[in-house]
């Protein structure tokens, strides 16, 4: 069974690994990872593989998680079962996508304590991001305080911290009983990231340690998606 590295630490590089499978010829299957995979809105990973025996080099182009599987689709054919190879990511990327999550945790906490905000959807990535959510009348100014409030709560350098609770006790707390619910029945402890005194939810993603990491939110644009849905996209500074 593969382990991912990442969810015990988000800033991890590079590690070893064995090839435990591979499919059509490209995706690619390990004994452990770092690459997070696509799942909650986030984006994934990308890198490289290097073939120990010979250095050949596969760039892994995208990380799915499947039936608690995770396959990594690599930009050419070669690799085999057994072979040793050395993860990368590109990190530059990965550290972004760290900044851009964890804005996003607070910006959504926030939202819901000062509005009743609920998030219906979302994607975390590199260049910008997006939320949807029900609100019948969109105010831009009103969104924009919201956006300021959050960036405030950025500059106060939080600590990010992760922990695990048991699935039973996750559903008492206010907050995370319908992140929980949705989780297989299997599940029985849960990966809980606390910002602060901001937001604590059970999560899966990569988040940075401190907030001072982040930058700053800027609101990009708003779209009417239906009778009161609507969708903002947002960025990070620097």
């Amino acid at each position: 069974m593969e382990t991912s590295l990442y969810l015990a630490d988000s800033y991890a590089r590079t590690c070893p690994a064995r090839v435990l499978a591979v499919t059509d010829g490209k995706f690619v299957t390990l004994d452990a990872s770092i690459f997070s995979p696509r799942g909650g809105g986030l984006v994934s990973d990308t890198g490289t593989l290097t073939r120990k025996s010979d250095g050949a080099a596969f760039p892994v182009l995208y990380v799915v998680k499947k039936d608690g599987i995770v396959s990594h689709e690599v930009g050419k054919e070669g690799l085999a079962a057994g072979d040793e190879v050395a993860c990368e990511i590109d990190w530059g990327r990965r550290h972004r996508l760290m900044r851009s999550h964890t804005a996003g945790h607070i910006l959504s906490a926030i939202m819901f304590r000062k509005s009743g905000i609920l998030i219906t959807g979302n994607s975390i990535d590199v260049d910008k991001s997006r939320f949807d959510f029900s609100m019948e009348n969109f105010d831009k100014g009103a969104f924009q305080s919201l956006i300021d409030e959050a960036n405030a709560a950025i500059a106060l350098n939080l600590d990010v911290s992760v922990s695990h609770l048991a699935r039973e006790e996750a559903l008492k707390m206010p907050g995370m009983v319908k992140l929980a619910g949705a989780l297989p029945p299997e599940v029985k402890e849960l990966r809980i990231v606390k910002i602060g005194d901001v937001d604590e939810q059970a999560d899966g993603g990569v988040h940075v340690k401190n907030t001072s990491e982040i930058g700053k939110i800027v609101f990009l644009s708003a779209e009417n998606k239906g009778k009161s849905n609507r969708r903002v996209y947002f960025k990070l500074e620097p």
